[in-house]
């Protein structure tokens, strides 16, 4: 018995709880709860438009090539890279690590709302110490091929 009233008092404490939050003009139970169902919807429909809005900011988002590479210590450099997501951009930029003969130490890569990589990169024992320009320029134009060969896949 005492649990059907605790329920029954809880029901009613969450009740006029939500009829604050909703300000009603009316005194009926029945009344209130379809106010507060029809705010409820009104929110969902609110922040449905607000996550459409956000996708569509996220779509039209250009983010300028960046690419810095800074020595660290000997034959170690930090590679940081940053450009508009799509293709396989990672995958281009360590062949191009590959073909100058640089090793990847370690690498975090994110491709949430725009690629972004940083690699921590060892020169191979077998390869003369590369130039921090030599490798700029070379990323760059990797990133440069994927980009213009996805912009010829658009148009034809």
């Amino acid at each position: 018995m005492a649990t059907k009233l605790q329920r029954r008092t809880a029901s009613l404490r969450k009740l006029h709880l939500l009829q604050t939050l909703n300000k009603p003009k009316s005194v009926k139970r029945s009344c209130s709860i379809i106010n507060i169902l029809l705010h409820f919807y009104k929110l969902k429909v609110k922040l449905e438009e607000i996550q459409r809005e956000y996708q569509n900011l996220l779509k039209n988002i250009r983010i300028p090539k960046e690419v810095k590479v800074e020595k660290i210590s000997g034959e170690q450099f930090v590679v940081r890279v940053a450009c508009n997501k799509g293709g396989d951009k990672l995958v281009s930029i360590l062949e191009v690590f590959d073909e100058l003969g640089l090793n990847v130490v370690q690498a975090r890569v994110s491709c949430r709302h725009f690629f972004s990589m940083e690699a921590i990169i060892g020169v191979g024992q077998d390869q003369k110490t590369s130039d921090m320009k030599d490798i700029t320029d070379a990323v760059l134009k990797a990133i440069d091929e994927k980009q213009s060969g996805e912009q010829e896949m658009l148009v034809t």
